[in-house]
């Protein structure tokens, strides 16, 4: 279950903090509406490994079509 918070809360930031988890994001809504989401470090170096890899076959697709 997606762990939902009012942007609010972030006054108690260090409470927010305790409850990121590999596992677990935490979302941050602004009116009602999702705005933030908050990840762990390991989180963000995966998903830059995830965006290389997707841009480095994109353009090995790209070299293949163009040959």
């Amino acid at each position: 279950m997606p762990n939902i918070k009012p942007i609010s809360d972030l006054r108690n930031y260090t409470d927010i903090l305790k409850q990121v988890d590999v596992s677990k994001r935490v979302y941050l809504t602004r009116n009602g509406h999702g705005e933030y989401g908050i990840l762990t470090m390991d989180e963000i170096d995966e998903l830059d490994r995830y965006r290389a890899a997707y841009q480095l076959i994109f353009k090995i697709e790209e070299v293949r079509g163009t040959s």
